[in-house]
């Protein structure tokens, strides 16, 4: 049973209630079986009182309303019955739906996050104030972990938004702001955070004079005001589009917009009934399973320090000085003057230091709606930014990050020209993403100051960031860093040093298997196709040329030289960069880039390089295809976890998923491969075995078939 102080029950004048959701010792409220039990006795106490002109809703949690339901619960509940689930959905809406049949006027007083559950308690209140705060905030996430709402968010939102708008909120499942909010209709005021509940009982004394809000009551509880012709239009184009978004791999977006659209000429709980029913089809399936442990993954890695030490804290991050202002030093400036952390940066070449503060002003002050720089967020972030050929502005910031060249001895040389200036606390890191850390910590006289901060390209988009601890980097050092990484977003991974890391390593025997099946007569299109339909975001032959051919060329040398019996050398990729192909930088690579768009088409001259190189001529069934991609994988991540590359299993999967874009429904790699089985992953692999050591059943996996272990213990 929760804390009785959960969910509080006051009176703040004489006939105005305030609910108030607090959970003790919590960051976040949700909404667990025994807070919509509190919910409830508050209600049940409220019915007794003949004099209530109105009840305000509320969280004790600045910035931070009501998180939803209890996603916990909902693991624990995923194999209950369909009639199970139904019941669950009802039971919950009925229960939120008391706040829509009240005999006074009930306001949700938003000032922070309200998903899932909570943004459907604040729908199926009369009336929604919300925060001026960019914390507050109001959204639909349950698409996300595989569902749709399921206490009546599919039904009352087409009927006070219109049917569009709710699509667009349900469907989409991304939470939007007071000024949105309003201008869709959903908030009815948008206030400073200190007047927002003298904002809602403003909102009730009006209601009580005029009395819409019972006029909205009974217009928000009929069939929607929508003709067939417009009901099928909005039916098939918002299905095209979403088929176009989520490649039919997400099953909820398209079973929310069914539910809505054939709802759409109910009344109210006809239509609540009709999203129980649907909840059911999509509550425990392999896609909900899947995405609830990604949501768990996440929300592991978020509490997650980076050691096992919890008395050990961080440093802190007031500034951050780069070397290097090219693509990825600008792009960790921008996320750091993002979140208003003051940068230095320098570079040898000037124009490169100037494009890099240009590049840098110009995507913090981008603008969604104007799709371009806005002036004046760029004059308001522009003192963040200090562009100096010294390097004593650099060194004096509390974290320094090195993102030069990709070469060993330049980075060392840098290394011993700054390491004397550096303060007793100041951590030096490296964006390096293949050179060993133990490598680059050589000569180094404080090496536990020292670490990997290994971002992604493009650093804007790319969630995942590396931190990479060499033998002699302290956990100090190391929890400073993971706490830098998400102070400005990120989601960090500890990784202890070794060739490729983590994600490269595990990249590397997918990308190496897609040029072996080439040569072996496999076509260009079925390699990137089986990869796609598997879930990856492209396919292997399209990446070499996103990433760039001497980039991979590189890379695979460093894999090839640590782990010579597994790594074939291809003799593709030094031909095709001898003969200038490097992929979308150079416009050419397996395909041709001729537009501005750098859509890839096929490019006939690519046979004049292949076909001399050509071992066999083979043909591939896809299913084949798709186990020589992604079976090698799963036997390089065992060996990692025998490495103890990485603390946790959970780890591999956050970053193949954050980093590579990993199909989060199937769960993470190692997940999907609990779900295939050991045994039966040994099986996949016996065909494999004229490839030799790269696709051998390593002693784990083989452990793991004999007991029916798992990777997710």
């Amino acid at each position: 049973m929760a804390d009785p102080a959960s969910v509080t029950l006051a009176m703040v004048e004489n006939d105005v209630a305030v609910i108030t959701f607090d959970a003790p010792n919590k960051g976040a409220n949700v909404m667990s079986r025994a807070v919509l039990e509190q919910l409830d006795a508050c209600l049940n106490q409220l019915e007794g009182r003949g004099n209530i002109a109105g009840l305000v809703i509320r969280s004790g949690k600045h910035g931070a309303f009501i998180a939803g339901a209890d996603i916990t619960e909902f693991a624990a509940a995923k194999d209950i019955t369909k009639d199970q689930i139904v019941e669950m959905c009802t039971r919950g809406r009925k229960l939120l739906q008391r706040l829509s049949t009240a005999p006074y006027v009930t306001v949700a007083a938003i000032d922070g996050m309200a998903l899932g559950g909570g943004a459907e308690l604040s729908l199926w209140c009369d009336r929604r104030v919300m925060s001026t705060d960019r914390k507050a905030q109001l959204g639909f996430p349950e698409v996300k972990i595989g569902i749709y709402p399921g206490w009546g968010g599919t039904a009352r939102a087409p009927r006070m938004v219109g049917l569009a708008n709710a699509v667009e909120l349900v469907c989409g499942g991304e939470a939007i702001d007071g000024t949105s909010a309003a201008a869709m209709g959903l908030a009815d005021d948008v206030v400073p955070n200190e007047r927002i509940q003298q904002a809602a009982i403003a909102i009730i004394r009006a209601e009580k004079q005029t009395g819409q809000y019972l006029r909205d009551r009974k217009e928000w509880s009929k069939p929607l005001p929508i003709d067939d012709t417009e009901l099928g239009f909005l039916a098939v184009t918002a299905n095209a589009f979403i088929q176009g978004q989520t490649k039919g791999n997400y099953p909820a977006p398209i079973a929310a917009l069914n539910t809505m659209v054939g709802a759409a000429r109910s009344d109210i709980d006809q239509a609540c009934d009709a999203e129980s029913r649907g909840m059911a089809e999509l509550f425990g399936t392999p896609v909900n399973r899947s995405l609830i442990n990604v949501f768990f993954l996440t929300e592991r890695n978020k509490k997650d320090p980076g050691v096992d030490n919890p008395s050990v804290k961080p440093r802190p991050v007031k500034s951050v000085g780069i070397f290097g202002a090219g693509v990825m030093g600008a792009g960790i400036g921008a996320a750091c003057v993002r979140r208003d952390i003051p940068v230095a940066i320098t570079d040898a070449i000037a124009p490169a230091l100037q494009k890099g503060v240009s590049g840098i002003l110009e995507e913090v002050s981008f603008d969604k709606t104007t799709r371009g720089p806005d002036a004046k967020k760029a004059l308001a972030k522009a003192p963040l930014v200090n562009a100096t050929t010294l390097d004593g502005e650099i060194v004096a910031c509390d974290l320094v990050i090195e993102a030069v060249v990709e070469n060993p001895q330049v980075k060392k040389d840098l290394y011993a020209r700054i390491e004397s200036q550096l303060g007793p606390q100041t951590i030096l890191a490296t964006n390096t993403s293949t050179i060993p850390i133990t490598r680059l910590a050589d000569g180094l006289k404080h090496p536990e100051r020292f670490c990997g901060i290994h971002f992604f390209n493009p650093v804007r988009q790319m969630p995942l960031v590396e931190v990479i601890r060499g033998p002699r980097t302290s956990d100090e050092t190391v929890v400073t860093a993971v706490a830098f990484a998400k102070a400005i977003g990120k989601s960090p991974i500890v990784v202890n040093d070794g060739p490729g890391f983590l994600v490269n390593r595990l990249l590397l025997p997918y990308m190496n298997e897609a040029l072996e099946l080439l040569l072996e007569g496999a076509e260009i299109k079925q390699i990137d196709r089986a990869a796609k339909v598997f879930g990856m975001p492209m396919g292997p032959i399209a990446l070499y040329d996103v990433v760039g051919l001497d980039t991979t060329l590189y890379a695979g040398k460093v894999m090839r030289d640590s782990f010579p019996d597994r790594v074939v050398e291809s003799p593709l990729l030094p031909a095709m960069v001898q003969a200038g192909r490097l992929g979308q930088k150079s416009g050419v690579g397996f395909f041709a880039y001729k537009d501005k768009k750098g859509q890839g088409t096929p490019d006939p001259t690519l046979a004049d390089v292949v076909r001399p190189l050509m071992r066999t001529k083979q043909t591939f069934t896809d299913e084949q295809v798709t186990a020589r991609l992604f079976l090698p994988m799963v036997l390089e991540a065992t060996r990692i976890l025998d490495e103890r590359v990485v603390r946790d299993p959970r780890d591999v999967d956050l970053g193949l998923i954050f980093g590579t874009g990993f199909p989060p429904f199937k769960g993470g790699l190692l997940y999907w491969a609990d779900t295939v089985g050991a045994a039966k992953l040994v099986e996949m692999l016996k065909p494999l075995e004229s490839l030799g050591a790269r696709a051998k059943p390593t002693p784990r996996l083989l452990e793991m078939a004999k007991t029916k272990g798992r990777f997710y213990i």
